[in-house]
């Protein structure tokens, strides 16, 4: 015997059920609550409001039903929740004035305002997962470098959309290395930076200049950090140009530096490849601050350090005058990559100018010893012998009466 109409219809909901779960991954008693809500809101509507709605759905035993319940009564008032009573008794033989039965209902039957809102319902229904889905794929991934393949690329902006799994992420013009050039089809490397999940999207950040990136990918390549062994203190990038990390042993025989560049440079190569000949310094890491910022100051020679103002983090370095620009680098980028890698402010001096501000505050020191001896000699001192004082005068007045006073006599 054929099946009818019906049982077609109600056993095409399962299938469909059972398609978006294998090929969207949409977990079927999830669907199943987002359907029997959209009906529950399309009957509602459709009755005046009556809420009284019985809905079954088993996927297993290919069962859809759904009933709402109305008072029996001799004039109906409110289609939505009354039902005549020869109409009621075609539901339950035992239906009598006043009881209550529930009446099967056809999906067909919702309406169009019905059908649509069902509809909309599912479809956000159907959003919301994938979302969840997106939302939680890259959450695990979150700091974490994937391979994605280009997809296709914006020739106005320069921005290229990749695939990462079964979804599209933008990667942005300012988060590529460079001048990067992407083709169509090409796997790269990216650093998921950050994920968002909005009321309507998720969405996703990545990038292939930020510092996250290097690390991640010494991890990959560096087995003594993966399993840690080696220990990543700091990383201060310009990406496309220059890297500086500062790596750390917690086993005194394994070399932190020597690992990370690995048996004639492979490890380290690897990594310069992936970010599109970038160089990057390696330098070992040290709880001696001098001799952390000398390090850090690589690949120049630092003769000493300062430290200025251990509050505001600042220090002087001084360097051979002829490694002074080498310490400073191009445009000042090594001293600004090693200021970021150790965190704190570096002023480099050469050792010339270092000393020729020392003999400057040498000679303005003895210039002030200078006048300050001047101004605490006395004025007596500074007096000639051939200036009559106050008492010679007088003496010579005595002389003079008492010569007198003899002529007299």
């Amino acid at each position: 015997m054929a099946k009818s109409k019906a049982k077609k219809e109600e056993e095409s909901i399962f299938d469909a059920l059972a398609l978006l779960e294998k090929e969207m991954n949409i977990p079927s008693d999830y669907m199943i609550e987002k359907i029997s809500n959209a009906i529950r809101i399309a009957l509602k509507k459709s009755n005046n409001g009556n809420d009284d709605i019985q809905i079954r759905i088993e996927p297993d035993n290919k069962i859809f039903s759904v009933f709402i319940r109305k008072t029996v009564v001799e004039e109906v008032k409110d289609n939505g929740r009354e039902v005549l009573l020869d109409v009621a008794l075609k539901y339950d033989p035992l239906a009598e004035i006043g009881s209550v039965v529930a009446i099967k209902q056809d999906p067909k039957q919702f309406g169009r305002i019905a059908a649509q809102t069902a509809k909309h319902i599912i479809h956000q229904g159907i959003r919301d997962v994938e979302k969840e889905q997106v939302a939680g794929e890259f959450q695990s991934r979150h700091q974490e470098v994937v391979t994605a393949k280009v997809d296709r690329i914006n020739p106005e902006t320069g921005d290229v959309i990749v695939k990462i799994g079964d979804h599209d992420v933008v990667l942005l013009k300012n988060e590529q290395v460079g001048n990067e050039n992407f083709e169509v089809g090409d796997l790269i490397k990216v650093y998921v930076v950050d994920v968002k999940i909005g009321d309507r999207t998720t969405r996703t950040t990545i990038s292939r200049t930020h510092p996250g990136m290097v690390k991640r990918l010494f991890e990959t390549e560096v087995p003594e950090i993966f399993d840690g062994t080696v220990v990543i203190k700091s990383v201060s990038r310009e990406a496309g140009s220059r890297t500086k990390i500062a790596v750390w042993s917690n086993d005194e025989n394994v070399d932190p530096v020597g690992a990370c560049i690995g048996p004639r440079g492979s490890r380290v190569t690897k990594i310069v490849d992936e970010l599109g000949g970038e160089k990057i310094d390696i330098i070992k890491y040290s709880d001696d601050l001098s001799e952390y910022i000398a390090k850090a100051l690589s690949p120049a020679d630092v003769t000493s350090v300062e430290i200025i103002d251990e509050s505001a983090r600042s220090c002087r370095v001084t360097v051979p005058a002829s490694q002074l620009s080498l310490a400073i680098g191009n445009k000042g980028q090594n001293a600004r990559l090693a200021a970021r890698l150790t965190g704190w402010k570096i002023d480099i001096r050469s050792d010339e100018e270092m000393r020729a501000e020392a003999e400057q505050i040498a000679d303005e020191s003895d210039e002030e010893d200078e006048v300050l001896f001047e101004d605490e000699v006395p004025e007596s001192a500074l007096e000639t012998e051939d200036e009559p004082t106050e008492d010679t005068d007088n003496e010579e007045e005595s002389v003079e009466e008492t010569a007198e006073e003899e002529t007299e006599e």
